[in-house]
């Protein structure tokens, strides 16, 4: 398989945290060993069944009716010491399997959990989740779709690491067991006048290597079309959600062409992928298929001339068929697995490279802006330079106080820059340089508001808890922001990113604010949205309610303009970095 190293490495590293450092290691240990105890109980019975096979077969050879009926049973004594009977075997093997699963799915839902866990916390750490979703790289290794990686590539990982790894070490065991039983039945054999003892174990290792060269060569593209299909899938999924989530827009727009269009390409994508994948496929199943095929004629053919010779007897030959059938399986491993470990492979690569981005991205968090708060209480910038992704710089050592109590707006053409300022302001933009000094109690409102699922309480009060606030002072701050028709639905859990519409998000996102009740608050066209008349009112409802906060907007409207005591326009020629120059607050200068 391809880079098996760093597959193993990475595979290794992603699994370790959990039995090293959580707090459930001993008991993972102990469910993991257990689970393993009763594979291996498995095999063992396997081994009881081969010898209960022989003994089976040897009554029917020999027409015994009554050794016949006690191994089906009771169970009888033989040569080879006390054979149980099948339905006590039967029984137990029920039972172990059972218990078998049923640890299995314990011990995954745990591990799951924890890793799950682990993941969301250092997805949403130092704001990584906003970096890698700026990157730049055109084919987005290690930052596609972390829904999916979270959600389902955990999920999987864990599933295929404990089945295959369980699989592997019970193979091991299987193969030992086996391994002698096959030796002792093979007898010994000349060819060409050299005696070759266990000649039966050297002809299925040299069948089974052979036939897992030839499933490596024909199966090893699978890992890069697994990998692929997890993204391809992934984008495919996430078109139909942004499909769902804006649904009004594309209506107004009468996009539904251009929107089929968009989502034909993208499931052409996991047509194409999946072409692929079934081409790889057939050529491998034609190659198991037929192995497996001569597999189960091989041994019999092989041993039948110490049968017909009369060396063997009946039960004899079906045991050797048998062993050799379960050493064959378990040197086979790779070949029965094969598409199996592709998409663990690619599983893996997909988990490993997102847990590098994230890595990366909270690393590099911590070399971009120098944060703190400002003793006294206002807001500056010190040396900042802002910066595209890209390189392009937007602002070069920038210095800017704002002091509290003195509102000022900020505006600019389209693109300057502006909206960049205002992340940097809230500590999330991560390409540049600097120091900024913001107060803790501050307030940030973007033009497009976050609405999350649940009630509608919740999607007024957050981000703070549900119950951060009584109803009345909900209901207050709904009426202050020109929604009182609401009030009535505070706790219907509808989908209130749909319902309600643009200019409704923002006199929500304005009740947080007044909620809140911070001494600054930062609006990048927060009242966009909304009519000049409007603007003003709220406006005046913020500082009527909210007296001693300082408001610094981001606005391209006069009439908003005129509410502010400050004005900065943020001008910034194509290709150079931009400045921020103070100016007289006039509404005919408003860019």
């Amino acid at each position: 398989m391809l880079r098996l190293g760093q597959f193993l490495k990475d595979a290794w590293s992603l699994a370790r945290p959990y039995f090293a450092r959580s707090d459930e290691r001993w008991s993972a240990w102990g469910l993991l060993a257990a689970i393993l105890l009763l594979r291996f109980a498995l095999v063992g019975m396997n081994v009881v069944l081969s010898f209960w096979n022989r003994e089976f077969f040897n009554s029917l050879q020999d027409k015994d009716w009554h050794a016949f009926i006690e191994l089906l049973i009771i169970g009888r004594r033989t040569p080879s010491g006390l054979m149980p009977g099948f339905c006590e075997v039967a029984a137990v093997y029920i039972a172990v399997a059972v218990y078998f699963t049923w640890l299995s799915q314990w011990l995954q839902i745990r591990w799951r959990r924890w890793m799950t866990t682990g993941f969301l916390d250092e997805w949403l750490a130092d704001r990584a989740y906003y970096r890698i979703s700026l990157t730049t790289d055109r084919d987005a290794i290690g930052t596609d779709n972390p829904d999916q990686r979270i959600s389902e590539d955990i999920r999987d990982f864990i599933d295929s690491m404990l089945t295959l790894g369980i699989s592997f070490l019970a193979n091991i065991v299987n193969l030992v067991s086996f391994l002698g039983i096959l030796w002792t039945l093979s007898g010994i054999v000349t060819l060409f006048g050299i005696a070759i003892p266990g000649y039966m174990v050297w002809v299925v290792l040299i069948y089974a290597v052979i036939g897992t060269w030839l499933t490596h060569l024909v199966g090893r593209p699978l890992a890069a079309l697994r990998f692929r299909q997890q993204r391809v899938e992934a984008d495919f999924r996430y078109a139909l959600v942004r499909v769902r989530e804006n649904m009004e827009g594309i209506a107004l727009y009468r996009g539904e062409a251009e929107e089929k269009d968009n989502l034909g390409h993208r499931f052409q994508n996991v047509i194409g992928n999946w072409w692929g994948i079934m081409q790889r496929t057939k050529l491998l199943n034609a190659l198991t298929a037929g192995y497996d095929q001569v597999a189960g004629i091989f041994p019999i053919v092989v041993a039948a001339p110490r049968y017909f010779a009369g060396e063997i007897p009946l039960g004899g030959l079906t045991q050797t068929a048998s062993a050799f059938g379960n050493v064959q399986a378990s040197l086979s491993w790779f070949v029965s697995r094969y598409p199996d470990l592709a998409q663990w492979y690619a599983i893996t690569e997909r988990l490993a490279t997102f847990h590098r981005a994230v890595v990366a991205a909270r690393a590099a968090a911590s070399q971009d802006f120098i944060r703190s708060e400002a003793p006294d209480g206002t807001v500056r910038l010190d040396d900042v330079t802002l910066a595209l992704p890209d390189g392009t710089k937007l602002l070069e050592h920038a210095n800017l106080v704002l002091q509290p109590g003195h509102s000022v707006v900020i505006t600019g053409r389209s693109g300057s820059g502006k909206s960049t300022l205002f992340r940097a302001f809230a500590g999330i933009w991560p390409f540049g340089h600097g120091r900024v000094q913001v107060p803790a109690n501050a307030f940030f409102l973007p033009q497009r508001p976050y609405i999350p699922l649940g009630t509608l309480r919740h999607v007024v009060t957050y981000p703070h808890p549900h119950d951060a606030y009584d109803r009345d002072q909900i209901a207050q701050a709904l009426k202050d922001a020109g929604l009182p028709e609401l009030v009535d639905h505070l706790d219907q859990d509808e989908n209130w990113p749909v319902r309600l519409s643009g200019g409704e998000q923002q006199r929500v996102a304005m009740a947080r604010a007044l909620l809140a009740r911070p001494d600054w608050i930062f609006l990048d066209e927060a009242t966009a949205s909304l009519d000049p008349e409007a603007e003003n009112e709220l406006y005046r409802v913020l500082r009527q309610r909210l007296p001693d906060a300082t408001l610094v907007s981001i606005a391209h409207s006069g009439a908003v303009a005129t509410l502010h005591e400050q004005r900065l326009v943020f001008r910034r020629e194509e290709g150079k970095p931009g400045e921020l120059v103070p100016t007289n607050v006039l509404p005919a200068a408003a860019d």
